[in-house]
């Protein structure tokens, strides 16, 4: 019986071959971050009232003039595909099903064509800025002739992370096929049969550039990776502004200067993240970074938390320390894998009634309702850390002037 989002771990763990299933866990390194984004929210306890009308709960929201019905976006994660057939397409689907927002990873399997036409809902293009600018240029000029709403610029990959599991597993650029991990391949047949119709297994949106002279799979995974640029500056956030016109949001933004530049510049929304621990290891968890980012903005720019959700009261957590919506990766990854799009609405499903069942008790009805006086901050929570990393939240131990604190 799947009745969290741990349930629907422990099914995508049983259906997908390791090597796939650790890519979706992959944590950079020693895994601190990973931990820390979890710890995080254990730091704030809720401020509860009672004898409140609680009988009509809303949990909607609204992101760059966008109503969602639930504050829940599903981010951008390459190779989906891998999880199940044409996985970007039925996670895009499954979010416009729940009302919430869908971003496409440059690095998808599904095309950024394909999955317009398969889904209704808003969609968001994630991008890098490439090596090759006229690649960059032809990517954001799709999104924008397919209908994507927002360009969505990764800003926190100037290098790749260090993730070893996928090292150990063969999960590298080109693969490295072992006895191990194809054997464990074919424990999996369900997995096999359902991906012999894929139409591909390899990153859709670089398949049909004329830079490459050879689009089998390992050919495009040595161009992407060839394409990654060590220089991109604030300049490149400006010259995206000169080829996209709409709304542009920056993803990986972990401390008050850079959120200070970005509101400076007119980015109309920023997302908090660290990558889901999978980049740099031995930083904060994201919620423990949220208050010193919406604090820098302002309200010049709307904020987003993406990290360590796995729980309704994580969102609403997030929310009442100023953030928009939250963004989610590993939880619909988790649902996709476990049963497509019907998965992925269970995972969306499982975290919006937490949601209306924690504005209940908390005595808030409504998103609109929250405040950071609904939170306490609790002792560090990172106790099963080394002791050198305690230094990690000594900037994070109290909610800004406004909050409550337990005492």
């Amino acid at each position: 019986m799947i009745v969290n989002i741990e349930d629907l771990r422990q099914r995508a763990r049983k259906r997908l071959p390791k090597a796939v299933f650790d890519y979706v866990e992959g944590a950079a390194e020693d895994g601190f971050t990973v931990g820390a984004n979890r710890r995080g929210f254990d730091r704030y306890l809720f401020r509860a009232r009672s004898l409140v009308d609680v009988s009509v709960v809303d949990r909607s929201t609204t992101v760059l003039g966008e109503k969602l019905a639930t504050p829940l976006i599903l981010g951008p994660t390459g190779l989906a595909g891998l999880l199940a057939p044409r996985g970007e397409e039925l996670a895009a689907k499954g979010a416009a099903s729940r009302g919430a927002l869908f971003t496409l990873s440059t690095m998808s399997i599904g095309t950024i064509e394909e999955v317009a036409a398969a889904a209704p809902t808003p969609l968001w293009f994630q991008l890098y800025v490439w090596r090759d600018r006229g690649v960059t240029r032809s990517l954001v000029e799709r999104a924008k002739a397919a209908g994507y709403r927002a360009l969505c610029l990764t800003v926190d990959v100037p290098a790749m992370g260090n993730r070893e599991n996928d090292r150990r597993n063969g999960f590298t650029i080109p693969p490295r096929v072992t006895f191990t991990n194809l054997l464990d391949v074919f424990r999996h047949l369900g997995w096999v049969l359902r991906m012999s119709s894929s139409p591909r297994a390899t990153f859709g949106n670089f398949v049909d550039l004329p830079e490459l002279k050879r689009t089998d799979a390992v050919s495009v995974a040595q161009f992407t990776n060839s394409q990654f640029d060590a220089s991109v500056t604030w300049k490149d956030v400006e010259w995206l502004r000169t080829v996209w016109s709409g709304p542009l949001v920056l993803k990986g933004i972990s401390c008050a200067e850079d959120a200070k530049r970005a509101a400076e510049l007119g980015v109309e929304a920023l997302i908090v993240s660290n990558h889901g621990g999978r980049q740099l290891d031995f930083l904060p968890g994201a919620v423990d970074v949220l208050p010193e980012v919406v604090d820098a903005v302002e309200g010049r720019s709307e904020v987003i938390l993406d990290g360590g959700i796995r729980r309704g009261s994580d969102v609403v957590k997030a929310i009442a320390m100023g953030a928009r919506a939250c963004m989610i990766g590993r939880p619909f990854l988790y649902g996709l894998a476990a049963n497509g799009q019907a998965g992925v609405e269970l995972a969306l499903d499982i975290l919006s009634k937490e949601i209306d069942r924690t504005l209940a008790l908390l005595g808030r009805p409504r998103l609109a309702d929250l405040d950071r006086s609904a939170l306490r901050v609790d002792a560090p929570a990172i106790l099963d850390a080394p002791a050198s990393a305690l230094r990690l939240v000594e900037g994070a131990r109290r909610l800004p002037a406004d909050g409550t604190q337990a005492g």
